[in-house]
């Protein structure tokens, strides 16, 4: 039942992905929809590509195993897009560009600030993805007995077919389709389980779990306080820094309508990420003995309500895992491509092709090879690279017109290498142990402040490198738009 529910997902995703094929004919169709897409349609597409195989089943997993102080992880990531809202999203869709590189170049006019943007776009994209591939490889050895390959194999053959097939345009219909699938199938099954455990009698955690596990700071985890505020920071900061969430503020048909968009997704979110901490509330009564806690979103129907519905709402659970492995894997696909094929290759319609196949055979290896680390905490990781890099380059880029070339530079090298290293460290398996243990594993507190700080001492030691035409820039990105200026697409020098 289960295998055939994740067979009707994928088949979905495909039929609705090749009707981009008739949609589709430009360059602008393929990496940016051509900037047409309405602010509910974007929205519902942002909460399809974001709630990810972490939200959908780490989340969770993670409740379940170190208690409350897991729930920051979703506050953090839906708090990301107020900061998004409040300071990138109408100045980033002004900008014109396709990508983060390209909002590099425009700014900074530094073709080695657009390269290096790029490797760390890639990097986040493929440390992204990984997780994705790991869940569906989890998910369908769970319900089909099938080796770890398998289910990561799937999802990325069904995201290269979508992304072959209409690029932006295309994965916007299957990625707002995924969103509400996705809530359908927490929110269902959900009502049955709370309705058995009131049956059961409304049992409540015991007397030892409410010491440890219902108790901030006591969850399990070393230096909870510092891991905890890290971990706010990085899903604070990190969501400006998603290139996958960033392109899509540039189909927005403007800035005002990029806004919008935000706050849709804030909604969006916010009633999304109620579910999954009552599903780690409920394991944590009927499926505490779970070894690997990421599975315990598709363990509760079967041990709260088992028979026929039991297994009809696992069915629907999986097919909701799927969906989140797919409309992530196809938005980091997209981002990661356009990348690929403008900083890589050629450029236009073929090179995305060849760049899209690029894009999933990496994560894919790197899924089959670090298959143990729990997902939520993979994602966490791209966020704290993200926050470390690309948050302060946009902030100070956007807001800061003495932010020189070689300052930005300097804290992209700085801030993302740093935070990279640490990223390495934690999936070979670092024989750290005490707090350097939890410094790498939760780097965002010290490489974000390491990140600004160099951005700014450097900016202020180069004064003369401060762009030709940062006014002109400037002005482009905070003009309102009811002020009519010519706001075509932003070309690349390289170009």
């Amino acid at each position: 039942m289960s295998l055939t529910a994740v067979l009707v997902v994928v088949v979905a995703a495909v039929l609705i992905g090749a009707f981009g094929i008739r949609v589709s004919r430009t360059t602008s169709d393929f990496y940016v929809a051509s900037r047409t897409v309405s602010p509910l349609w974007n929205a519902s597409a942002i909460g399809g590509e974001y709630l990810s195989a972490a939200s959908f089943l780490g989340v969770a997993g993670l409740i379940l195993a170190f208690g409350v102080d897991m729930l920051w992880l979703p506050v953090g990531w839906t708090g990301g897009y107020l900061v998004l809202l409040v300071l990138v999203s109408a100045p980033l869709r002004r900008s014109g560009a396709y990508t983060l590189p390209d909002f590099a170049e425009a700014r900074l006019e530094s073709m080695t600030v657009r390269r290096t943007a790029s490797v760390l776009v890639v990097l986040i994209g493929w440390l992204y993805l990984m997780p994705q591939f790991q869940s569906a490889g989890l998910v369908l050895r769970e319900i089909t007995g099938a080796p770890p390959w398998a289910g990561g194999l799937l999802v990325a053959l069904v995201v290269a077919v979508n992304v072959l097939s209409g690029g932006m345009r295309s994965i916007t219909f299957v990625q707002a389709f995924q969103y509400w699938l996705k809530l359908t199938a927490l929110a269902v099954p959900l009502v049955f389980l709370l309705m058995a455990w009131r049956a059961n009698g409304a049992p409540g955690v015991s007397t030892a779990d409410a010491a440890t596990w219902q108790t901030p700071l006591s969850g399990g985890r070393e230096y909870g306080l510092y891991s905890t505020y890290s971990l706010i920071l990085a899903t604070f900061l990190g969501t400006m820094g998603l290139p996958h969430v960033l392109v899509r503020f540039y189909t927005n048909p403007d800035g005002r309508a990029a806004r919008r968009t935000t706050l849709v997704v804030l909604s969006l979110l916010g009633a999304f990420y109620l579910m999954p901490a009552m599903y780690g509330w409920l394991g944590r009564l009927y499926a505490a003995d779970l070894t690997r806690t990421d599975t315990v979103v598709l363990t509760l129907p079967a041990r709260m309500i088992g028979g026929t519905l039991g297994d009809l709402l696992t069915a629907l659970l999986t097919a909701g895992a799927f969906a989140a492995f797919l409309s992530t894997s196809s938005g980091l696909t997209v981002s990661v491509a356009g990348v690929i094929a403008q900083d890589l290759l050629k450029g236009g319609v073929r090179s995305f092709r060849i760049a899209t196949l690029m894009a999933v055979v990496v994560p894919l290896g790197l899924a089959l090879w670090a298959r143990q680390l729990p997902v939520a905490d993979v994602v966490g990781l791209a966020f704290a690279v993200a926050a470390s890099s690309f948050c302060p380059l946009l902030v100070l880029g956007i807001w800061w017109r003495r932010l020189t070339t070689t300052g930005a530079l300097a804290g992209l090298l700085v801030g993302g290498g740093l935070a990279c290293g640490a990223v390495l460290a934690t999936i070979t398996g670092t024989p750290y142990d005490g707090f350097t243990r939890a410094l790498l594993a939760q780097p965002a507190a010290w490489t974000v402040p390491i990140a600004f700080v160099v951005m700014v001492a450097v900016s202020f030691l180069t004064p003369h490198r401060v762009p030709a035409n940062v006014a002109r820039v400037m002005v482009r990105l905070h003009t309102p738009e009811n002020l009519d200026l010519n706001r075509g697409d932003w070309r690349p020098r390289s170009s």
